[in-house]
């Protein structure tokens, strides 16, 4: 992903990234995320675009969609995706007058409690929802299997900021994937940044995802080529911080114990990389101020990690497109459970890296997200 492309990009994106991933026909783009309209038609005015939604609201004809959203826990990144959901949801119902039932259910514990998950899922297709969203830790060849169930009985899944880039197509049971990839649109990413920073040398820790993670493993596969492309940088001490702040504080504390001499981290998400930044506090060491310090870099595009970037105290993160994914989430639910249409296998959002020098937007734009004008559900 280029990052100098990445603003201007999304800018347009923020309401219609479909349009050029698989949804050509709907172009449900009426109205911007500031609360603007413009024409929905392939031409024309405002003529154009309410005869449009005329038409569309012949085919909704005020039914009810029933969605089920589970991600693997309850954090900051999945409130905000869920949000973006939200904000397109009430787009649609205000246009096209559909009627939206949502639940969320996330399993009890961490990302390793994927039976949880099984049990969530098997559940609404049981009650016979219209679509459900999904965000899992687990076995790929297990959930793959329940999709195809689900399938079967015909309620359609979705899964959402999953590495399903690790996978052949053919094997995925899902209606489309909505994310980014992993190895090179997050981990080589932030291995790149790190090395421009360091002008391609120094001493690096690393604080990853629990074992056989598959964020982990994609964002490894990018890390370790951004890596090999700068040799002069050195892997020092990586350990586990289990996706959370906590262990990642305990992980880059224990870490920087053993390794004096380290010129950044590598938080693979940015909830272990605000655990790092807490843990350079603690010890005493400085942060990075652009000449020397630590570096601290994660992923993910927390509103809690833009203000601590503002701050001083995280360097930058990846943001992996958590607004876009629950807009487009929406509008392919849209597309194929209502509209009946079709959806490319995998739809990748952009990414990019944030630092000070463009924080200021991106974090508006999550903030814009997380300001719903209706929730859904409880």
């Amino acid at each position: 992903m280029n990052q100098n492309g990445g603003m201007s990009r999304r800018a347009v994106l923020r309401t219609s990234s479909l349009v050029g991933a698989g949804i050509g026909a709907m172009a449900l783009t009426g109205c911007t995320a500031g609360g603007g309209s413009a024409a929905a038609g392939g031409g024309g005015g405002s003529a154009g675009s309410l005869s449009y939604d005329d038409a569309i609201k012949k085919v909704v004809a005020g039914r009810e969609i029933k969605v089920g959203f589970t991600p693997p826990v309850l954090s900051e990144n999945f409130t905000q995706i869920e949000h973006a959901a939200w904000h397109k949801m009430y787009e649609y119902e205000q246009r096209f007058g559909c009627r939206w039932v949502w639940e969320r259910q996330a399993p009890v514990g961490d990302f390793n409690a994927v039976q949880g998950t099984l049990g969530i899922v098997q559940s609404w297709v049981s009650r016979k929802f219209d679509a459900i969203a999904v965000c899992t830790g687990a076995n790929f060849a297990t959930v793959q299997a329940l999709y195809q169930d689900a399938s079967d009985k015909g309620v359609k899944i979705y899964q959402f900021n999953q590495p399903a880039e690790l996978y052949p197509p053919e094997e995925l049971r899902t209606v489309t994937n909505v994310g980014y990839d992993n190895r090179w649109q997050s981990g080589y990413l932030a291995g790149t940044y790190i090395a421009e920073k360091l002008g391609g040398s120094g001493n690096i820790l690393q604080i990853w995802g629990p074992s056989g993670s598959d964020w982990t493993r994609g964002r490894k596969i990018g890390f370790d080529k951004a890596l090999a492309e700068n040799p002069g940088i050195k892997v020092v001490g990586e350990a586990d911080g289990g996706y959370v702040r906590d262990k990642g504080f305990a992980a880059a504390q224990d870490l920087l114990t053993k390794n004096k001499d380290v010129d950044a981290i590598y938080g693979e998400n940015e909830e272990m990389a605000l655990g790092a930044s807490q843990a350079i506090d603690q010890a005493g060491l400085k942060h990075w101020d652009g000449e020397d310090g630590i570096l601290t870099i994660g992923a993910d595009g927390l509103v809690s990690g833009y203000d601590q970037i503002s701050a001083g105290k995280l360097t930058a993160t990846v943001d992996i497109g958590g607004v876009d994914q629950g807009q487009n989430l929406i509008e392919a639910i849209f597309a194929t459970a209502v509209l009946g249409e079709t959806v490319t296998q995998i739809i990748n959002n952009p990414t990019q890296v944030v630092d000070k020098t463009n924080v200021d937007w991106h974090r508006a734009y999550t903030k814009w997200a997380l300001d719903v004008p209706k929730k859904y559900g409880d």
